[in-house]
């Protein structure tokens, strides 16, 4: 990255207005061993404290999502010392005893289980995410075993959720909104996620009916909080898909605190897996920083800043996939020339600013800026042959093409470039008020996008070029008459727009626990607005406003069994982003509307014990009804809109899923989710949508050898009944409705632990240090199973038929990967 680069990027975050580390709040009454208050009892963590009242009250705030030392002293009493951990925004009661006997510890984990029960969130253990196999390890391949949560790209980091698409989820770190690039199209050129697993703290996820404090989007909210560390640590990971290594450091005097992490990866392994052989040189790698800054009781500020380089280059060699039945085996065969090279750029900083106003009132700033520079570039020709296999066992040419039905060949070309520039600021109010809370919050986002597409396609089918379907050309018989109509691409796209978006959101939202009788009961409701308009050289939108009004509802009866219910909802909407606005033909359309959804959820946590072991069962029924539908279709991750929204829809379906300690002392779950989704294209009727995936079971497993307890398995397994998809080019999807194979997906992990928490450490030797190390093998797609992504359609000259023939994902990949901390 260029020095000016470096200074832009740091240079607006350091002068915008931030915003900084949330808190929470302890309080309570101090009382000695006869139950009177004490007064004057010393309450403090760091440098930072309080004292208790004459009547033995003490209220601070202390940090959230971090381990806080608090300690009580007093002149004639014992020192009492607990070890809290928080969420944000939350209040926790403790009411200690003071001795003048001896002196007190303790710990105590104090987790929103209510506030996220009633908001219908999951709640995922970082140690889980960075111990589950994937052949794309991290917080998404957790995701992907949630319910409603759908995926059958194995080297993608994308998931649609409950019917959506990629573009349809939000993702926040530290409250700050984070971005993916843009031009990604196969899911082998994603490289990493932005989230790095080694710097988080905590993960919390909701599928649907969130609230109105997270910002316009449809489906889903990942919500991460990167942690704030207390002193020096260490950690790495290798592995031959990469590596990873991040670092704490802490100041002696505890108020500047920072975790760094740095990764590379390298997906040579799982691409090579594939049926097409290749040249293939990849290159992704980050640095991520989170520096935290205490200045003063009141007054907290934090950095976070993100860089990262994916390099991509493939050069495909040959292919052979065979198809067909046991009768009439049948393979394709394609010998290539050309390459592809693709490059993404991305700069990310955010600084942000937490100022306690007073003891009811909390003000947030934030500002952030990320810059992306993309490059896609290609010539790939691709020459092939389809045949029949010779399959008489024992002839000399058996399992090779005998006799061709059908030759071709096909030249891609493409030239994309971009170069796209958002900027945020933002305000957030958070006020205390009895027993309810008010929070609200006022956003301008200034999007800068200078796109270029030139993609072109030719396809050549036993000597003569065909023509797309959509254009209305002469008749083209050949080779039984000569053609004399032009000859132009198969598909050709070209477009250069230069725009820019101004936004401005905000909303407000209220928040009250109460009681109705013995039952408990908590309400939230609250408002949403966003407004934009789009801007070019050559274009002016309209400007366009929504209000997107949202609540939840939730009750926790007064019975023997633990349950709670939940009814959320409300109108949402999406305003489109650049690459909704953009139509098939790479043309931005400035008036295109956000898309809107009536979303209402049913949910019901019941929490029990089997076998004298904590699980819960959490169930969810959702149905939402869209309007003002953005059409699209889906290309492996490639999202192409038509940018008209003359379509309506809807999702429905129905989530379950079970975790507990199945294995004492270890958590996994079992989930199971049904979907349905459909649209509505200009009245023409209801077919299903591209991510209209009915069935789906996820399994994530842990355990270990009783005798053994230092071996672990980590076992992670996905079935999806297969999604619509893998028609040909320009197909209508009226008039062809194609599904592709389910999809079916076993990772397990084996791990030796040498080093943990229970371990019994030695006091020399080189490994006194360390606080973890295992080193464990991987197993990526299990039963070898394949998986299809897209089909590739070619011609039978002879026949006239079309063949799909499947594009499939990885087969079976073995890892070693070794783990350390310190």
């Amino acid at each position: 990255m260029s020095t000016n680069k470096l200074i832009f990027v740091f240079f607006f975050c350091f002068a915008s207005l931030p915003l900084l580390a949330q808190t929470a709040r302890i309080k309570g009454v101090i009382l000695d061993k006869n139950n009177q208050p004490v007064e004057n009892v010393n309450v403090s963590y760091s440098s930072i404290g309080t004292q208790s009242n004459q009547n033995g009250f003490y209220d601070i705030k202390v940090p959230a999502n971090q381990n806080v030392t608090l300690v009580f002293t007093h002149v004639s009493l014992k020192k009492i010392t607990i070890i809290f951990s928080l969420d944000s925004n939350e209040q926790k009661e403790f009411n200690p005893v003071m001795s003048d006997q001896e002196e007190q510890m303790g710990e105590v984990i104090v987790t929103s289980n209510n506030r996220k029960l009633i908001q219908g969130v999951a709640t995922i253990e970082p140690e889980m995410i960075r111990k589950i196999p994937g052949a794309n390890a991290g917080i998404e391949n957790i995701l992907k075993t949630l319910p409603g949560v759908n995926s059958n790209n194995e080297l993608s980091t994308q998931y649609a959720v409950r019917g959506g698409n990629y573009d349809e989820n939000l993702v926040y770190v530290n409250e700050i909104e984070v971005y993916r690039p843009f031009l990604i199209r196969s899911g082998q050129q994603e490289g990493l996620s932005f989230t790095n697993t080694d710097l988080v703290q905590n993960v919390d996820f909701s599928a649907g009916g969130f609230q109105a404090k997270f910002g316009d989007k449809l489906s889903s909210v990942l919500d991460i909080t990167y942690r704030k560390p207390l002193k020096f640590g260490a950690s790495l990971e290798a592995s031959f898909l990469g590596g990873s290594l991040s670092v704490d450091a802490v100041s002696k005097n505890r108020k500047w605190s920072a975790v760094t992490g740095v990764r590379y990866r390298n997906n040579s392994l799982l691409v090579k897996s594939q049926e097409t052989q290749t040249n293939f040189t990849p290159s992704f790698a980050d640095i991520q920083t989170n520096v935290n800054y205490q200045a003063s009781a009141k007054w907290q500020w934090s950095f976070l800043g993100n860089i990262s380089q994916n390099k991509y280059q493939y050069q495909p060699l040959t292919r052979q996939t065979n198809f067909g039945t046991i009768d009439n085996p049948m393979a394709l065969t394609v010998f290539y020339e050309g390459q592809e090279k693709d490059k993404y750029d991305t700069y990310f900083g955010a600084l942000k600013t937490t100022f306690n106003v007073s003891d009811n009132f909390t003000l947030k700033f934030i500002s952030s800026v990320f810059h992306t520079l993309e490059q896609e570039y290609l010539d790939i020709f691709a020459q092939y042959r389809l045949g029949e296999v010779d399959s008489s066992i024992g002839s000399e040419t058996f399992g090779e093409v005998a006799f061709t039905r059908g030759i071709g060949s096909q030249l891609s070309h493409a030239r994309n470039d971009l170069d796209a520039l958002i900027v945020n600021t933002e305000i957030k109010g958070f006020h205390d008020w009895k027993e309810s809370q008010f929070e609200w919050g006022i956003k301008y986002t200034r999007e800068s996008i200078r796109d270029r597409i030139i993609e072109w396609e030719v396809i050549d089918s036993a000597g003569f070029s065909l023509n797309p379907p959509i254009i209305d050309l002469p008749k083209n018989d050949q080779p039984y008459s000569p053609y004399t109509g032009p000859l132009v691409p198969y598909q050709n796209i070209r477009a250069t727009n230069f725009n820019s978006i101004n936004r401005f959101s905000g909303y407000g939202q209220w928040s009250l626990k109460s009681n109705i009788g013995s039952n408990e009961v908590w309400y939230n409701a609250g408002v949403r607005f966003h407004n934009w308009e789009v801007l070019g050289s050559a274009l002016t939108g309209k400007s366009q406003i929504t209000f997107s009004p949202r609540a939840q509802f939730a009750i926790k009866p007064d019975w023997q069994k633990d349950m709670v219910f939940r009814l959320s909802g409300g109108l949402y909407h999406q305003p489109p982003f650049y690459r909704e606005l953009r139509d098939a033909d790479g043309m931005v359309q400035p008036n295109t509307k956000a898309q809107q959804s009536v979303h209402v959820v049913i949910g019901n946590d019941y929490s029990f014990k089997m076998w004298n072991r904590p699980f819960k069962l959490v169930s969810e029924l959702y149905y939402k009804s869209l309007t003002d539908v953005n059409t699209y279709t889906i290309d492996n991750v490639r999202i192409r809109y038509a940018a008209n929204n003359n379509a309506t829809a809807y999702a429905q379906g129905l989530d379950v899923r079970l975790n507990g300690e199945f294995v004492p002392g270890t958590e996994s779950w079992f989930s199971f989710g049904y979907l349905k989704t459909e649209e509505n294209s200009n009245d023409k009727g209801y077919i299903a949508r591209p991510t209209d995936q009915r069935l789906k079971f996820g399994l994530l497993f842990q355990d270990y050898m009783p005798n053994i307890p230092s071996i672990k398995l980590y076992l992670n397994l996905l079935y999806n009944t297969g999604l619509p998809g893998g028609s040909p080019s320009y197909a209508d999807p009226y008039l062809y409705q194609n599904r592709l194979n389910d999809y079916r997906r076993v990772d397990v992990g084996f791990s030796k632990v040498f080093i943990d928490n229970t371990t019994v450490k030695k006091d020399t030797g080189w490994f006194k240090d360390f606080k973890e190390l295992a080193i464990g093998l991987e197993i990526f797609n299990l039963f070898d199973n394949q998986n299809a992504i897209t089909n590739t359609w070619v011609r039978d000259v002879y026949s006239k038929n079309q063949y799909a023939i499947p594009n499939y994902m990885t087969t079976r990949v073995f890892n070693v990967k070794l783990t350390a901390k310190l």
